[in-house]
């Protein structure tokens, strides 16, 4: 890794627009998701400790456990932040000033490009992979353990959970529709290896996708959304949600004119790296949580 865990936690943001997406959507899951930055605040927040000598210990050994390769937490990070970097950098840097007031989203609107549906399917998918093979290379098992994964999503809080709803959200509803859960499996199932290995992403974190050659990898993928598709349908009905309702939450902070859903998800996918960001704070506590318990 280019930076050590502590900077990385350090420099994550208090307000961008990542932080005022994720919440936005505070409504779903009120109170569940806390802005958590800088290192030696999450080490008080998640253990509760004072005594700075005992912070210093647990932080060393955060830091200690995380540059150790043998384990699995820079494959995590990385994962985590390479699905999210694509025009990020970009649009972050046009809209540094406007973060204190709402965003005029029409100014934007020459230079967004919403995906097609099929593209989205596919970003979706693989960003449920790389939340599964995160999670298995944060928690030490094998990287095809979904039944593992599944079972843990019942647990998720905090910003794991926040990450999900996002999941939901931004890459689910708001592009696709209500239908967003069958458009997907029916874009995985009918998706060639070849279309496959023509998405960038998927190219850049290929190697760490359980599955031989493309087509296990496909495969894989779509193991891993069916098993996934019925939490996701769950959390969809329990918490009431539709397109509309999320962008009426997220016109807080968004200016625009008409709800072409289509253009929103463009804006968000251009300036939001909330899987980056969330990814981090899951890291750093469980980092410091392992940390604790070793000392």
């Amino acid at each position: 890794m280019s930076k050590p865990i502590f900077e990385l936690v350090d420099e994550l943001p208090k307000d961008n627009i990542t932080t005022k997406v994720l919440h936005s959507l505070d409504f779903i899951i009120p109170g569940e998701w806390e802005n958590i930055v800088g290192f030696e605040n999450t080490i008080r927040k998640v253990t509760g400790e004072t005594d700075q000598e005992m912070i210093q210990q647990i932080g060393d050994r955060a830091v200690w456990l995380f540059n150790d390769k043998s384990q699995g937490y820079q494959t995590a990070l990385w994962l985590y932040q390479t699905v999210d970097r694509t025009d990020v950098a970009l649009a972050s840097a046009a809209l540094a000033n406007k973060v204190s007031g709402k965003i005029p989203l029409l100014g934007f609107v020459n230079r967004l490009t919403p995906k097609a549906d099929k593209a989205q399917a596919l970003d979706l998918g693989i960003k449920l992979v790389v939340e599964l093979v995160a999670f298995c290379q944060i928690n030490g098992i094998p990287g095809d353990s979904i039944g593992d994964f599944v079972a843990s999503l019942g647990e998720y809080e905090g910003e794991s959970l926040m990450r999900m709803a996002a999941l939901v959200c931004i890459d689910g509803l708001i592009p696709l529709g209500p239908d967003f859960i069958l458009k997907i499996q029916s874009t995985l199932a009918n998706l060639s290896p070849k279309e496959l290995e023509s998405e960038p992403t998927f190219n850049q974190i290929k190697q760490t996708i359980p599955g031989q050659g493309a087509g296990g990898k496909l495969d894989f993928i779509n193991q891993s959304f069916d098993s996934v598709k019925g939490w996701m349908g769950n959390f969809v009905n329990q918490h009431d949600l539709t397109p509309e309702k999320v962008f009426s939450h997220l016109q807080s902070f968004v200016e625009f004119s008409d709800s072409k859903l289509d253009y929103v998800a463009a804006f968000l996918d251009m300036t939001t790296n909330y899987y980056e960001h969330t990814g981090t704070q899951t890291l750093a506590k469980r980092l410091i949580e392992r940390a604790v318990a070793e000392i």
